[in-house]
């Protein structure tokens, strides 16, 4: 098979589709001109599979072209350039894509860096795998919908669930909310369930290391639409938005976060046994901080950590304004013997209190221990008279511990590199005082 004959005829054919209509020679000059700028102005799947824009002084060249010669005329030129490239490093990079089709070009220029020491560029290797046959087989998702950009770090955070690997036969779910202005993840967390204890669990230790949000942005599934993450953002003062069903605008960047996690992290795990989340965890840990948060991004120029940090590090969360944030309620009408139940438990409170409706609080882990509050004044605590459940029905405790032919672990690698030399995460309270951003970004080195 003449794999760059192929190749030559999919561009082509991705040309003439773009070309052919304002090719039409009873178009006029205005009317083609129009055509051609909206034309530019979309994103368009291209031979690789990727959502990619073109200019429109290449629409241009290629409408002249495909009026003159037709399809024919739309043929890239083929072109003999003497390859430099070790052969043996060429060889890595067939039995890579190899062992895992959708590792994409930038993935595997990545774990050839990390082995070797150094690596030919994207589109070497990118232009030896078309030419071997070895064509990337990779998940084509949606174009991302909307341009908009919060205008500083933690103006705007979205979050969203991904369905990740298989662990003792239940699927991991990973729980992430992003910075819109920095792509920077500033709350992540691996679990085996799609609740709102995994969602909220996330989205806490995210403030307690990056600061408040102004603003979140979430989709309508259930473990986002619960009444506890809405009272957790009204303590803080964090503004709640759900994206109407059917509508995905404005969440593009977090599907693209999504997109980058299976090519260049979910990809590397294919065939892999985890033995527990935990494991799962440590490994995302040092790919995000170790190599995401450190990339330079292609929309904004910086990379996630160093636009996050370019206005100085954002100011700490009082850790008794988290734990009350994220403390659940529901409200009781106490009886006449001063009594109320929650769950199959029986609680006694003040005689003075029998007949209110009152709010009571609690941690969702320890249901023996109950505030009772009347219109948000504090009303004294519960007491228990009989125990039957110590965990809400609805949350339970963190996911118990759980009893290649390159032979390149590249997860391992990154993951004994993050060990080695970085915290987890970076916690803002203990920055010292100063410039604050360049201290971080040492700290960081």
């Amino acid at each position: 098979m003449d794999t760059d004959a192929d190749r030559a005829r999919e561009i082509a054919l991705f040309r003439y589709s773009l070309a052919r209509g304002a090719a039409d020679a009873a178009l006029s000059a205005r009317q083609r001109g129009a055509m051609v700028r909206e034309l530019a102005a979309r994103e368009h799947l291209g031979p690789d599979g990727r959502w990619i824009t073109v200019s429109r002084a290449t629409l241009d060249r290629w409408v002249r072209c495909c009026r003159a010669g037709g399809f024919q005329a739309l043929l890239p030129a083929r072109r003999r350039v003497r390859n430099k490239t070790p052969e043996r490093i060429l060889e890595l990079a067939s039995a890579l894509r190899r062992e895992q089709g959708a590792r994409t070009a930038a993935q595997i220029r990545r774990i050839i860096l990390q082995t070797e020491g150094a690596a030919p560029s994207e589109r070497t290797i990118q232009r030896h795998l078309l030419a071997a046959g070895l064509f990337w087989k990779g998940e084509v998702t949606s174009r991302a919908l909307g341009r908009f950009e919060a205008s500083a770090a933690n103006e705007l955070w979205t979050g969203d669930a991904l369905h990740g690997p298989a662990i003792a036969g239940k699927r991991a779910i990973l729980f992430c909310y992003i910075d819109d202005h920095s792509r920077l993840l500033t709350g992540y967390r691996w679990g085996l369930r799609e609740d709102v204890m995994s969602a909220s669990q996330a989205l806490r230790e995210g403030m307690a290391a990056r600061g408040l949000p102004g603003a979140l942005y979430l989709d309508n599934g259930s473990p986002f639409v619960s009444s506890q993450l809405l009272r957790s953002c009204a303590v803080l003062g964090i503004r709640l938005i759900h994206s109407r069903p059917g509508r995905p605008e404005g969440r593009g960047k977090i599907e693209r976060v999504f997109r980058t996690i299976r090519s260049q992290f979910l990809v590397e795990l294919e065939g892999r046994e985890l033995a527990s989340v935990t494991e799962l965890e440590g490994y995302f840990q040092a790919w995000v901080e170790s190599i995401y948060h450190r990339r330079v991004h292609t929309e904004t120029g910086q990379s996630p950590l160093e636009r996050f940090l370019a206005a100085g590090a954002p100011a700490g969360v009082e850790q008794a304004s988290l734990h009350e944030a994220f403390l659940w309620s529901e409200a009781r009408t106490v009886s006449k013997t001063a009594t109320f139940s929650l769950h199959g438990n029986i609680y006694e409170v003040e005689p003075e209190l029998a007949g209110f409706r009152v709010e009571v609080v609690f941690d969702p882990l320890a249901l023996a221990e109950i505030e009772v509050r009347i219109a948000g004044r504090p009303a004294g605590r519960a007491v228990p008279l009989q125990i039957a459940r110590h965990v809400h029905p609805r949350a339970r405790a963190a996911d118990p511990e759980q009893a290649p032919s390159t032979k390149i672990d590249y997860l391992r690698l990154i993951s004994e590199r993050h060990v080695g030399g970085m915290r987890q995460r970076i916690d803002y309270r203990d920055l010292p005082k100063g410039d604050q951003a360049g201290q971080a970004k040492e700290q960081e080195r």
